[in-house]
């Protein structure tokens, strides 16, 4: 927690305060500054999630143009966190150093909350893309706004999918056992896990929890404990190449649960999984926060990005990477300034209904969070993430059980 801001501080006093603030230096003027708003933007481009961080640059770099044709023009300043807390903390200060207007970012929970404290002792907002630690909006951060869901809401709404699942394809499991990575996101997910799964009247039981080291070179111990619990479903929260060396590892061992279902992690609807793996990819499930198939701006997004990017999967990490800096260019647009201040005056009405994922309009609470996000059930199938629930959005339809893994393809 930053030394120059007290959690204490009201924040919608403050945001008021630089709203009138802005209104005396004439940032509050109906019409926007004509230069594009500068943007910094913050990601993993190198180190352990540079696979990710590299998903969020290739959806951003398709943004400017798509908000330019929206009268919302935008200048990127992309820096690399290296996936490096002190390094994510020193970029953050070099960009606003070197005139960024708004920062984005971090991907990496404990990257960002060291990157909101460079942004609270400057006045320049943060907009996070993705991170999910729920301490990152509990700090009384005035300058932070969260477009990405809090941990304890991707469980919940990852395990009540699940409950969907087995209603749709008539099938439910007799047990679970829970893996998942024990990085910062890993471990904020198991609390959120452990905390929750007594309270959602789920339809079966979890037998065990077990944690592992992602930068483990196999992860034969724990699969090994995991199938020996004989639960016939895996919950997996992994945060990297791990979800590769779990399932790797499930295969080698022979350990063929009904299905393997993650309640809102990264890793198994990424390219390399699908690349590694090949049809052993297939029939992962992922509760999460997707992109809606169906809207029509995400249709643009996706026309965009497949001209840019053929080769590249379209998927989370654009869509929300894309919303970020949606959201900064709307608060600069209706500020009518790219100031940082009559920008932090307008991020706190922001509603944007039109957007590219899955939930109702875009707006901030009191501490900053949008709590409008929605999650969807995803499946794999061909090499390809699929929404499955919920069936306003579906593009096909749940396989549980999945078939075992000598019998695919």
């Amino acid at each position: 927690m930053s030394g120059h801001s007290s959690p204490t501080v009201n924040r919608r006093g403050f945001l008021a305060a630089g709203a009138a603030g802005a209104a005396v230096l004439g940032f509050g003027a109906p019409l926007r500054a004509a230069q594009p708003l500068k943007v910094g933007l913050l990601l993993p481009l190198s180190g352990g999630l540079a696979r990710e961080g590299q998903s969020c640059k290739r959806g951003a770099e398709v943004t400017p143009g798509l908000l330019a044709d929206m009268g919302m023009p935008v200048q990127l300043m992309i820096a690399d966190t290296e996936t490096n807390i002190d390094t994510a903390r020193t970029r953050a200060e070099k960009l606003i150093a070197d005139g960024a207007q708004v920062l984005i970012g971090a991907f990496d929970s404990a990257h960002t909350l060291a990157v909101a404290q460079v942004c609270e002792q400057r006045g320049v907002p943060l907009v996070v893309n993705i991170a999910a630690a729920p301490n990152i909006t509990e700090q009384g951060f005035k300058t932070l706004f969260r477009n990405f869901p809090t941990a304890p809401k991707l469980v919940t709404e990852g395990l009540a999918l699940m409950k969907d699942v087995f209603k749709v394809t008539g099938t439910t499991p007799t047990k679970a056992v829970f893996l998942h990575n024990n990085d910062t996101f890993g471990t904020a997910m198991a609390g959120a896990v452990n905390k929750l799964f007594p309270t959602l009247d789920m339809p079966f039981p979890l037998v065990e929890t077990i944690s592992y080291d992602g930068n483990a070179r196999d992860l034969a111990v724990e699969v090994g404990k995991a199938k020996a619990t004989g639960a016939d479903l895996v919950l997996l929260v992994p945060h990297g190449d791990d979800c590769i060396r779990a399932i790797r590892e499930m295969v080698k061992q022979r350990f063929e649960p009904k299905a393997v279902v993650s309640p809102g992690s990264p890793g198994m609807y990424e390219t390399q999984f699908y690349k590694t793996l090949g049809k052993y990819s297939d029939y992962c499930m992922t509760n999460l926060p997707w992109i809606n198939p169906k809207s029509a701006m995400s249709q643009a997004l996706l026309k965009a990005f497949s001209k840019s990017h053929p080769d590249a999967l379209f998927e989370m990490n654009i869509g929300f990477t894309f919303e970020a800096i949606l959201i900064a260019a709307d608060a600069a647009k209706r500020a009518g300034s790219n100031d940082p201040k009559a920008i932090l005056a307008a991020l706190p009405t922001t509603n944007i209904a039109e957007h590219v994922m899955i939930g109702g309009p875009i707006a901030f609470d009191a501490k900053g969070q949008n709590t409008n996000t929605r999650s969807a059930t995803i499946q794999n199938f061909g090499g390809k993430p699929l929404v499955v629930l919920p069936s306003d959005v579906a593009e096909a339809k749940p396989v549980f059980p999945a078939p075992g893994w000598q019998q695919r393809g």
